[in-house]
């Protein structure tokens, strides 16, 4: 049984981070009945009243190098380190991100593998990675994100359809042919899981790390306790939306800009389809 102690030192530098004025939760309500009938996507409105977009786009500088000491919540090992997301989609939104400086759109290492292992036998729940700002990353130092969830709890809205595609050797959308989902389990040695990136990666026509110095395309990485997903990009902004890994798994953020109309007259998964 997991002790989550990750999660129990995340909950407490949340609240000392909002009290220091270090974080700055996303305040957003759902908005899904309003556009799409169905439970397999949420969608979210953003506050843009208590959203300050000089605080997001200020100057470019890296956040983790160094880090806010208030946002720290343990180090993993000698080359990772466990961080509050700055601004967090839920309560306790989770960081890895490596001690010096790694390409987020580089190939992703045996010791980055290790380190969400570790983690995850501790901490689980839905893990994340853009591998660059097509594939909605916001950083480019190298950063996994993770969702907590509780041991009953679905990963994502989306499950259902990835446990289900797993099963499926038709690839019959634009959607599925540029998504590559495998079975998983945390609990396989960390080469196997290593390998296994590797293995998915190839197949989807990323490259591999012997011809390729980087993967050939931006990707998303979704990793939960029974599934792995890389979901191949080709764009980051259409139709007013921007889309990270968290969309492809039923998390939709409307703001300002996006296009509702056409999000409800052609539902979420045709949205996505227009970003692999």
């Amino acid at each position: 049984m997991s002790l989550e102690t990750y999660w129990k030192k995340a909950l407490h530098q949340t609240q000392l981070s909002i009290n220091d004025e270090s974080l700055y939760p996303l305040k957003t309500r759902i908005i899904t009945s309003d556009l799409y009938q169905n439970n397999d996507f949420i969608i979210r409105k953003l506050d843009t009243l208590n959203f300050n977009k000089e605080r997001i786009y200020g100057p470019k500088q890296n956040p983790f190098c160094p880090w806010d000491k208030i946002l720290e919540i343990d180090k993993i090992d000698d080359d990772h380190q466990l961080i509050l997301n700055k601004y967090p989609v839920q309560k306790g939104h989770i960081l890895l991100i490596t001690n010096n400086w790694k390409p987020q759109n580089g190939w992703l290492d045996i010791n980055d593998w290790k380190a969400i292992q570790k983690v995850n036998k501790d901490t689980s729940g839905l893990w994340f990675f853009n591998s660059s700002p097509i594939a909605g990353a916001s950083q480019p130092h190298r950063h996994f994100q993770l969702l907590r969830r509780a041991k009953d709890e679905i990963s994502c809205p989306r499950e259902k359809w990835f446990l289900e595609m797993k099963l499926d050797k038709d690839r019959d959308s634009k959607l599925k042919k540029n998504i590559i989902v495998s079975k998983f389990n945390f609990l396989e040695n960390s080469i196997s899981l290593y390998e296994l990136y590797l293995e998915l990666c190839m197949k989807l026509g990323l490259g591999d790390t012997i011809s390729d110095l980087k993967p050939r395309y931006p990707y998303n990485l979704l990793i939960t306790n029974k599934w792995i997903a890389i979901i191949k990009r080709s764009n980051d902004h259409i139709h007013g939306f921007s889309i990270n890994g968290l969309g492809f798994a039923g998390y939709l953020l409307v703001t300002e800009k996006s296009d509702i109309n056409y999000l409800k007259k052609f539902g979420p998964e045709k949205l996505l389809e227009s970003f692999v």
